[in-house]
């Protein structure tokens, strides 16, 4: 718990000297579920909400699921959908919309350590059904996460993360956004997981979510069948 605090400590900290210099930091906030039928099987829920300065301005949200299968040890198979809605700037869910979208992804996972670190690679296509047409997107992210703090229950609860995604199409100029997240992780216990972190954000030349600065904020919620 003192973990916890300090954590959190270091980020109000470091919120307020942003704050003093005009930084406009916007909060990106998810709430993710996942259901464990057995052991190579499960299914999972998640929203999004995201605002353009800190819990204002709302401008983005999505909600979607999908399914699980954990193909081997180190390799996990996706199937997903979801709704992604992006207003445009200037307050809270302004009309008319940058873009309102359907989504289908297939997505594959790699999963490797290094000594006390672990690897996930993470490749997925994002068929899109948007306000202005089809696209297609190819997406890549490579994260290295450290987990420490006494083990109970079968889990570690402290973790520190930092992953880097970019966004690619297959149309001119093909490369569309890069997103590097570092956060911190704590999982009181076997069920839940809170994270905090900062996300950076650049995109180029892309008429859907703005590039920005963000506060993460997440709630993992993962529930267990007979397994």
């Amino acid at each position: 718990m003192r973990i916890l605090l300090s954590a959190v400590f270091v980020f109000s900290f470091f919120w307020n000297s942003l704050y003093a210099q005009n930084f406009e930091l916007g909060s990106w906030n998810i709430l993710n579920i996942k259901y464990n039928l057995e052991e190579k099987w499960s299914f999972f829920g998640e929203t999004q909400l995201r605002s353009l300065t800190f819990y204002n301005n709302f401008h983005y949200y999505e909600y979607k699921g999908g399914v699980n299968y954990k193909a081997y040890k180190n390799l996990n198979l996706t199937l997903g959908a979801g709704s992604y809605q992006t207003y445009k700037e200037g307050g809270d869910f302004v009309l008319p919309k940058n873009n309102d979208e359907i989504r289908l992804w297939p997505q594959v996972v790699l999963f490797q350590t290094l000594g006390v670190f672990k690897i996930e690679q993470r490749y997925r296509a994002e068929f899109r059904f948007t306000n202005s047409g089809f696209r297609n997107r190819y997406r890549y992210r490579v994260g290295l996460s450290y987990s420490f703090g006494k083990e109970k229950n079968e889990f570690v609860p402290f973790q520190i993360s930092a992953n880097n995604e970019l966004f690619l199409s297959d149309k001119a100029a093909y490369f569309e956004r890069n997103r590097m997240l570092f956060a911190f992780s704590y999982k009181p216990s076997r069920f839940t997981t809170l994270q905090i972190g900062y996300l950076h954000q650049f995109d180029y030349k892309i008429n859907d979510e703005t590039g920005r600065d963000f506060l993460q904020v997440a709630y993992f919620i993962e529930l267990f069948g007979s397994q």
